[in-house]
């Protein structure tokens, strides 16, 4: 018996020295070989500050949006928020109409919207023969194009190096706007990506292009070189380059004097285009770093105080079992948080507060186990005896109710997920997690330190140490 219980001690330590080690503030990661992984703790927005967007389907009522579209929605929406960099944003459908995104750590909310919702409608556009000084003038400035107005979902052909004349006014009415022509769609585009110019180091924008857009674009620059062409954005002209050489590798980048984030914007639009429903904000909230930060310093506090005042009960109510089962406690709060960093799980408020309420479940296993033992104890009972009866008697009433706890946990993580509820999604994660891990410290760990205890120390064999 002695030796079994040894045996099992001896994994008891490692994991706990592993999950102390991970749980080390500055923990310098696990870097193995090809191997690399940080160990930290990913915070949600409502502890580090940032954007929540509500987006909804900016269509009448009456228009159905299928669940295909909205998942569609949410993939372009996480690849664009996901191009931004931002670290572990949450998006997800949030009922029939709706999607939910949240980007911690983002300052910018503005620019964030844009790149969440904008519809990134890329053209080649060409200056036909207007004189630089005036073409040049047309960079930030929204334009004119025919793409769209011969009802079709590609350009017209270009046999023409013009774009088509300013139509002329009549006497006391002002000149038509000028219509440019366009050459080629951003649906010719294969990819795009930012690199930066090998010359002046700037930021700039390179794509590729399909088969299909690589004879379009060869075509016209081999028949317009030293001409100008613009690339327009949302008929908005973003840069005006000069087609020195002609373009036949498929091929080529976007420059305009771009900071690193303009271009990192404008390459998640190009690459993951335009979104197949419009979309608009129907509500946003910007959470401030010191917000979070104060939030964060609370909840620390309040978990210290909840672990605390359960380790004191149980040692003053239940003595050298309590004693052992608050032993078992930190091995519990120590292994659990250490899976919040290794999985990893992003911590909200709600998180942290299915993490403190897990703390209460861990010990009701230990309680109903004590007072089982009580029980044997009373009857006559050795206390090893009373332990081993115990933890069989009682394990039926733990178990049942452990899995009614992670059933409820599994139907609110779905509700969740469905729903864009991340707040219900968060909190039932971190308590199964707890449950899962109280399991292994009331049934396992406790038992070993019990045993050990009563092996080493001979007081520990009085009905008194028990409450008795």
């Amino acid at each position: 018996m002695r030796d079994r219980y040894t045996r099992w001690l001896i994994p008891i330590l490692i994991i706990t020295a592993f999950a102390v080690w991970v749980d080390l503030p500055n923990n310098p990661g696990i870097h193995i070989g090809p191997f690399n992984r940080d160990i930290r703790v990913v915070r949600g927005l409502d502890l580090q500050g940032g954007l929540r967007v509500l987006l909804e389907a900016d269509l009448p009522s009456d228009v159905e949006v299928t669940g295909d579209q909205l998942e569609t929605v949410r993939t372009i929406v996480e690849n664009r928020v996901n191009g931004l960099g931002v670290t572990e944003p949450v998006v997800q459908v949030a009922g029939s109409r709706r999607i939910l995104v949240e980007l911690p750590g983002v300052e910018n909310t503005e620019q964030a919207i844009a790149t969440i919702k904008e519809t990134g409608l890329l053209e080649f556009v060409e200056m036909g023969d207007l004189p630089p000084n005036e073409i040049f003038s047309l960079v930030g400035q929204t334009i004119e194009t025919d793409f769209g107005r011969l009802g079709a979902a590609e350009p017209a052909p270009s046999d023409a190096s013009q774009s088509p004349p300013a139509a002329p006014g009549t006497e006391g009415e002002p000149q038509q706007p000028r219509v440019f022509h366009t050459v080629m769609t951003g649906a010719a585009l294969a990819g795009a990506n930012v690199t930066r110019d090998p010359v002046a180091g700037q930021p700039q924008v390179s794509f590729t292009l399909t088969d299909e857009g690589s004879k379009i674009f060869a075509q016209y620059t081999s028949a317009n070189v030293g001409k100008y062409l613009a690339i327009v954005l949302d008929k908005k002209v973003i840069s005006i380059p000069r087609i020195s050489t002609a373009i036949t590798e498929g091929a080529g980048v976007i420059t305009g004097n771009f900071t690193l984030e303009e271009a990192n914007s404008l390459a998640v639009q190009l690459r993951y285009g335009s979104l197949p429903i419009p979309l608009k904000v129907a509500e946003s909230k910007a959470v401030g770093p010191t917000l979070g930060q104060d939030s964060l310093r609370k909840s620390t506090f309040a978990g210290a105080i909840g672990l605390a005042v359960v380790m004191a009960f149980m040692a003053l109510y239940y003595r050298l079992p309590g004693l052992l089962a608050d032993l078992a406690l930190l091995v519990y709060a120590s292994v659990t948080f250490a899976l919040f960093k290794l999985i990893p799980v992003t911590l909200t408020l709600p998180g942290i507060a299915g993490f403190v309420l897990s703390i209460g479940v861990a010990v009701d296993a230990n309680i109903l186990i004590f007072e089982r033992m009580k029980e044997e104890l009373r009857a006559g009972r050795t206390v090893h005896q009373a332990i081993d009866l115990g933890f069989k008697r009682a394990w039926p009433s733990i178990r049942d109710s452990n899995l009614s706890t992670l059933i409820t946990c599994a139907i609110l993580y779905w509700f969740g997920n469905t729903f864009g509820a991340s707040i219900v999604k968060g909190f039932s994660l971190t308590l199964a997690l707890g449950v899962v891990v109280s399991l292994f410290t009331a049934i396992t760990a406790t038992r070993t330190f019990l045993h050990i205890a009563l092996d080493r120390i001979r007081l520990a064999k009085r009905p008194t140490w028990f409450g008795i």
